[in-house]
């Protein structure tokens, strides 16, 4: 698989407890269809946000008392009440999809990282809220294994973002850019020089950094619950490394996970790196 959309979360996994699953595949479909309204198809912008205000709408009905109309939302609020979810994450994950219909750079780290805070965090902070385990340490690991899932999706899929509509869109922060040298027409042209080179290295360094700051996270919950977590740093590390392989190519081949990686996630997922402790 890719670090795709919501792949990178459990979608009612064979890892987790069976009591979970159905509630995981709920908001699954939620962020999911929601992503792709604001990204996929040929909608208007206009169409895309009257079908996000859909959403927003269904959100304060179930906080209002109020019934629910959506499939989705039918599926999703009895798991909303259950297990008292914050409906504040499903209204920050809508926020960030609005904001993809019509934002197509950014300015610097701090604003991607603002767009991560609102587009990735919230699916492991509800994760951890279904788990029982919100804890403040908890959750500001599970935040930045969620941010960096978004980032490692950013950065092997350049290449298709940047082909996204008429002035494609571009995830690497300008001032970045600048520094390394890369200007937008390169990118929008899918040229994978030198300087482009560096820019993504240093990316894929930050990324694999806020990766393994809250690794620690899916050894120090417990059964199953860990091992997802696991499972998921370590497809979001191994994508690194492909990056890594093909010498930041991104335009020309996109990195995902096939048959032959498994052994080796198994493997990371059951042996604890040194770096983590014990």
């Amino acid at each position: 698989m890719a670090v795709d959309h919501y792949e990178n979360f459990p979608v009612a996994s064979f890892l987790l407890p069976p009591r979970l699953r159905e509630p995981v595949a709920a908001i699954y479909w939620f962020a999911r269809s929601a992503d792709d309204f604001a990204d996929e198809g040929s909608l208007s912008p206009a169409q895309r946000r009257e079908l996000l205000a859909g959403y927003q709408a269904e959100l304060d009905a179930i906080e209002s008392g109020r019934p629910t109309q959506h499939p989705i939302f039918l599926r999703l609020r009895p798991v909303i009440a259950a297990h008292g979810l914050p409906l504040q994450l499903f209204r920050d994950l809508l926020d960030a999809f609005i904001q993809d219909i019509d934002k197509e750079r950014y300015e610097n780290f701090d604003e991607l990282m603002d767009y991560c805070r609102r587009s990735a965090d919230p699916v492991g902070r509800l994760l951890l809220h279904l788990f029982g385990h919100a804890t403040t340490e908890n959750l500001v690991r599970s935040d930045a294994i969620c941010s960096a899932l978004q980032l490692i999706n950013h950065w092997q899929d350049v290449g298709i973002d940047a082909a996204k509509n008429a002035n494609g869109r571009i995830y690497l922060p300008r001032d970045d850019m600048a520094r390394f040298g890369v200007r937008e027409e390169a990118v929008l042209r899918r040229v994978a020089d030198a300087d482009f080179r560096a820019l993504l290295r240093f990316q894929v360094e930050r990324a694999r950094a806020l990766m393994l700051s809250g690794a620690s996270l899916g050894w120090d919950l417990p059964g199953r619950i860990g091992l997802e977590i696991r499972a998921i740093v370590a497809g979001g590390l191994r994508i690194l490394d492909k990056i890594e392989t093909i010498d930041y190519e991104v335009f020309t081949r996109r990195p995902k996970l096939s048959g032959p990686d498994w052994p080796l996630l198994i493997w990371r997922s059951l042996v604890r790196p040194t770096e983590l402790g014990t």
